[in-house]
C-alpha cells in the first residue's frame, strides 16, 4: 500500500499534507481529533484503492500539517479541505469523514456544495446532547494523559516534537468542549447523497444518528453492531474486525457506485 503521490500544499496560510492512493472517482478521506490519514482509514485504503482516487489528509494541527494559533473549527477544516482539492486541481469529490471528520464533510457539504459528489458521515454529532450521557463532563476533564495511548503514539511517529502533540491536544480538546449546537440548516442544507454510519456502541447516541439521518434529504442510514469506528478500523488495543470492516466497505461501494 504506498501512495502514488504525496506531500504537501500551501492552503490558507499553512503547509498541509496529503496522500493520493489509487485511480478511479476522487474519494477523499478526513480523519478524526487527535488521528490521521492512516490511523483511521489505513483498513478502507488497503481494500478501496484499486476503485477510487482515494485522498487522504491531515488537518490542521494533525499528522504531519502545520498548526495555526487559532482555535478549531469544524468550518476551518472545511475551508482547508476545499482549499487543497482547488491546489490538486480536484473539481468535484465524494467526501468520506470519521468523528471530528464527518462533522467537517457536512460542513464541506453545506458549504460547497458545488464540489460535493457524495458523502459519508461516520460516527459524527450535530447536537451536544447526541452524545453518550458523560461524554462533554470528562471532556471538561480531559489532559494529555487521559488522550488515548495509540493516538499520542501514532501523532509522536509522524512529527516527534513533543510541545505539537501538546498543542494538538489543547486544540482538539477545546473545539469539543466549547461545541455549541449545530441549526438544523446545516443539516437539512444538503444537497449530496449522504450516508450516515455509527456502531450501537458508539459514542453518540443511536437515535442521535437517526435524527441526521431524517434531516438530510436523499440519505441512508447504516447503524452497525460495533463501538466508535470499529466497523472500519483497529480499535484502540489494535483488534480488527475484518468481516465487519468488509461489510461496511461493501456497503459503502454500493453508496458511491449508484
Amino acid at each position: 500500500m504506498q501512495p502514488k503521490e504525496k506531500g504537501y500544499k500551501q492552503v490558507n496560510g499553512i503547509h498541509m499534507y496529503y496522500e493520493i492512493y489509487g485511480s478511479g472517482k476522487p474519494l477523499v478521506l478526513i480523519h478524526g481529533g487527535g488521528s490521521s490519514i492512516l490511523f483511521d482509514f489505513k483498513e478502507i485504503i488497503s481494500r478501496l484503492e484499486t476503485q477510487f482516487q482515494l485522498i487522504g489528509v491531515d488537518l490542521q494541527n494533525h499528522g504531519m500539517t502545520d498548526h495555526r494559533d487559532i482555535p478549531e473549527t469544524f468550518e476551518q477544516d472545511a475551508y482547508d479541505v476545499a482549499a487543497l482539492l482547488k491546489e490538486l486541481q480536484i473539481e468535484k469529490a465524494s467526501f468520506w469523514g470519521f468523528s471530528n471528520g464527518g462533522n467537517t464533510v457536512m460542513q464541506i457539504a453545506n458549504l460547497y456544495p458545488g464540489i460535493t459528489e457524495k458523502i459519508i458521515i461516520a460516527s459524527a454529532f450535530y447536537k451536544r446532547s447526541g452524545m453518550t450521557d458523560g461524554f462533554f463532563e470528562s471532556m471538561a476533564e480531559a489532559t494529555l494523559e487521559s488522550m488515548p495511548e495509540p493516538l499520542k503514539i501514532n501523532f509522536l511517529s509522524l512529527n516527534p516534537d513533543f510541545s505539537k502533540l501538546e498543542n494538538l491536544f489543547e486544540k482538539d480538546s477545546k473545539r469539543m468542549q466549547t461545541f455549541e449546537d449545530w441549526d438544523e440548516k446545516v443539516l437539512t442544507s444538503i444537497k449530496a447523497p449522504a450516508l450516515f454510519i455509527s456502531g450501537d456502541k458508539d459514542v453518540m447516541k443511536p437515535e442521535h444518528v437517526v435524527e441526521m439521518w431524517r434531516l438530510v434529504p436523499k440519505s441512508q442510514l447504516m447503524i452497525l453492531p460495533a463501538g466508535h469506528g470499529s466497523y472500519m478500523m483497529a480499535d484502540f488495543e489494535g483488534n480488527i474486525d475484518s468481516g465487519l470492516i468488509n461489510f461496511t466497505v461493501s456497503e459503502v461501494t454500493k453508496f458511491l457506485n449508484h
